[in-house]
């Protein structure tokens, strides 16, 4: 059955989300060493600046003291219109020979570490009052330096675990030559998590968010993106002198998923769930075209490529199997009662698209959502445990 349009009154969404959501920027960023002081950004209101980088925190930033930044500068700046970008300059590349804080080239111990970096990052900016995105500053490396490179994508995946956990979105900066590259080449990984908005150093003059051959303009396509565009150089506004680089962002908050039931859409369709199809399309790195809730022919080769890439029916039709793969893609983290954050209402989401019923999209991982998961594991011949490891995960993205 094809739905040819799907109203806000045909699905009942779930109450608003209780975590911060992503503010949306596209423009000019800068970043610098030192917090300027509240002076200094009021004067730098004449610039063509209006985002701007700040070290919070890590043990391997430069700038440690960072006297400027308080809980009352980010309330001021952000009154003031600022949008502000957290950088966490945590333990580097193993092989880094620029850099004396490193992590462990164990990939076990180094994923630790950045599940321990990525707790700090919470605790900070929540005392901070920063926004909902963390960035984890990771330098330039040799990234053909195979266990280098692996220790790398470990050490994110702590680190992006354990900011999802506390429903912080995750960010990484690097080069794109070297961790964005890496990160790149792992982005439908189930075994790496994916960050939600990349940040990368590409010094080649040009204000926009285009990596060249580095990223494909379909990852994070969503306008999950910064470029680095032009690196130490000084700039005067207001009077005001500061060495900074130079940033173009783009970034959004993701478009709503949370739906008490997933219909059925193919072509025609339009509303809201064609919106979150789209959203979930690009987010696995295919071409749907602009997310404008309309399911035209762009959305539709999207749709039967990713169902043919799942061992699905290629037929444009979106119904419970498909959406079960689409909400589920992604990495395979072990999740269990107790459980919470946004891997956990990943979980929820395709539960409700698979067993065809209402699971709480909350976040948290309790009684109801542990029941669904027995419920699930019985119903697809899996070993019944009321916990999601790789088996249950692959179910759910095989569409089952």
């Amino acid at each position: 059955m094809r739905i040819a349009a799907v109203s806000l009154a045909t699905l009942v969404l779930f109450p608003t989300v209780s975590w911060a959501s992503p503010t949306s920027f596209a423009g000019k960023a800068f970043d610098t060493c030192d917090t300027p002081s509240s002076a200094t950004m009021q004067a730098w209101l004449s610039s063509p600046y209006r985002s701007v980088g700040v070290y919070f925190g890590g043990d391997g930033r430069g700038c440690k003291t960072q006297a400027n930044l308080t809980a009352a500068w980010v309330s001021e700046q952000v009154s003031e219109g600022w949008h502000l970008l957290p950088l966490y300059v945590g333990r580097q590349a193993p092989c880094t020979t620029t850099q004396s804080f490193k992590m462990s080239a164990d990939p076990s111990v180094a994923r630790s570490q950045g599940r321990a970096e990525g707790g700090d990052a919470v605790a900070k900016a929540g005392s901070l009052g920063l926004n909902a995105v963390l960035y984890n500053d990771m330098e330039h490396y040799d990234s053909s330096n195979t266990a280098c490179r692996t220790a790398v994508l470990s050490y994110l995946t702590g680190w992006t675990e354990r900011l999802h956990e506390s429903s912080y979105f995750s960010g990484v900066y690097s080069g794109a030559a070297s961790g964005i590259r890496d990160l790149a080449n792992v982005y439908r990984s189930t075994t790496y998590a994916r960050p939600d908005f990349i940040d990368f150093a590409w010094w080649n003059g040009k204000a926009d968010t285009d990596a060249g051959s580095y990223v494909p303009s379909t990852y994070w396509s969503n306008h999950q993106r910064i470029h680095q565009y032009a690196g130490d150089h000084n700039e005067t506004h207001g009077g005001r002198t500061i060495n900074i680089d130079s940033n173009q962002v783009d970034v959004q908050p993701p478009v709503n998923r949370d739906f008490t039931t997933y219909p059925t859409v193919s072509s025609g369709a339009n509303g809201p769930a064609v919106s979150a199809l789209q959203y979930l399309l690009k987010d696995d790195g295919r071409d749907a075209g602009t997310v404008d809730g309309n399911f035209g022919s762009r959305t539709d080769t999207a749709v039967r490529a990713f169902q043919s890439a799942r061992g699905l029916g290629a037929d444009g039709e979106v119904g419970r199997r498909t959406w079960t793969a689409l909400l589920s893609a992604g990495w395979q983290p072990n999740l269990a009662r107790g459980s919470t954050g946004l891997e956990v209402r990943r979980l929820q989401r395709a539960l409700t698209a698979a067993l065809g019923r209402s699971i709480g999209i909350d976040g948290d991982f309790g009684s109801g959502t542990e029941q669904a998961v027995r419920d699930y594991q019985t119903t697809r011949g899996l070993p019944v445990d009321g916990e999601v490891g790789p088996q249950t995960w692959t179910a759910l993205q095989s569409g089952q």
